[in-house]
């Protein structure tokens, strides 16, 4: 049964089955149980975990992504966007890609000395470290953590390139950091925006930051010289899309670089989240949104291949390419060109190194 939520994006909190994981019975917390008592839907408060990975560099060799290793030092995600492909991971901690992704988070506090390890490995060599790829590595709890800027400071110490992709902008309070990275082209920033509705954005990522947010972060890291690209990610079928060429003139006008768009993916358990929250939030327009999207699907609800789970396929995904292409040129943008320096790397200093500088 859908449960909506204020301020939360999933309205379900199934338990998934692809590990064959017992379902997961209620806690009985008493706070639940006393405001269920008082009327009001118990209140979801958030949680973190401290989790102690082995390695905090995730490699991948996939052909259709632009990087081949990445950083995510938080599991789970507070922002609760209802598409966030994401989502599965938390089955692997016996938890519901559901509410539970949005509201128990793990958080990796030992990334930073991990990170230092790694680095100094005898013949690591650099490429551009992607922070984002699964999870917002700004999201609410890294005002307090700050695990994210602890490896940024790691990388900036060792000239070692990066990537950051976010719906915060919390990223702003690093400019300190990404200034001088970037200024030797070693940093570059991609702001998500996918709507400049305040209700539609509230709706769809209740607890990232407004648009107006947003667009003011890219304003401020493009004006400190670091280069920032809005993405369009995802396009929402007969939800969102009708905005995109004005994302596109509002990119150029915030000084973005340039800016991109990815069509809306359901992978595994976030299909069935999503058509829930669709038959909650949108029921009038719910069997068309799904339609386009598997008209974009191969006919499925997703499609995994490499490259066309990217793009999409069919008219549609032909039409919202052409729409975006026609949009980039009137705002002046070009192609995505950003090339990142490796040859600036140097492994941090080790405690020997250390005691005679």
């Amino acid at each position: 049964m859908a449960d909506k939520r204020p301020h939360r994006g999933a309205t379900l909190n199934r338990e998934s089955t692809r590990f064959n994981l017992p379902e997961r019975m209620a806690d009985g917390d008493w706070l639940d149980w006393r405001e269920a008592v008082d009327g009001a839907a118990p209140k979801l408060r958030t949680t973190v975990t401290v989790e102690k990975p082995k390695t905090i560099i995730t490699r991948n060799s996939s052909p259709d992504i632009g990087f081949d290793r990445s950083i995510n030092p938080y599991r789970g995600c507070e922002h609760g966007c209802i598409y966030c492909f994401a989502r599965p991971s938390h089955a692997y901690h016996d938890l519901s890609p559901g509410l539970d992704f949005e509201t128990r988070l793990f958080a990796k506090p030992d990334a930073p000395a991990l990170l230092r390890a790694e680095l100094s490995k005898r013949g690591y060599i650099p490429r551009p470290i992607a922070f984002g790829t699964n999870t917002d590595p700004y999201q609410p709890i890294e005002r307090e953590w700050r695990i994210t800027r602890a490896c940024i400071e790691i990388l900036a110490d060792c000239h070692h390139p990066l990537t950051i992709t976010t719906k915060s902008d919390r990223v702003t309070r690093d400019i300190d950091l990404l200034t001088p990275m970037a200024k030797q082209r070693l940093a570059a920033v991609a702001v998500s925006i996918t709507s400049l509705d305040p209700r539609t954005a509230m709706t769809v990522e209740p607890r990232a930051p407004t648009p107006a947010r947003r667009l003011a972060a890219v304003e401020k890291l493009s004006a400190a010289g670091i280069p920032t690209y809005v993405s369009i990610a995802p396009v929402i079928p007969a939800i969102t899309d009708h905005e995109l060429e004005h994302l596109v003139a509002r990119a150029a006008m915030a000084g973005a670089a340039g800016a991109f768009y990815l069509p809306v993916r359901l992978p595994h358990e976030v299909a069935p989240l999503f058509r829930a929250w669709l038959d909650t939030h949108f029921p009038e327009r719910a069997g068309k949104v799904m339609a386009i999207i598997r008209s974009l699907r191969g006919g499925r609800d997703n499609d995994p291949d490499f490259f066309t789970r990217m793009r999409g396929q069919g008219n549609w995904a032909e039409l919202l390419h052409t729409r975006f292409q026609i949009a980039s040129r009137k705002a002046g943008f070009g192609g995505m060109k950003l090339s990142l320096r490796t040859d600036l790397f140097r492994p941090p200093p080790g405690d020997q190194g250390e005691l005679f500088d």
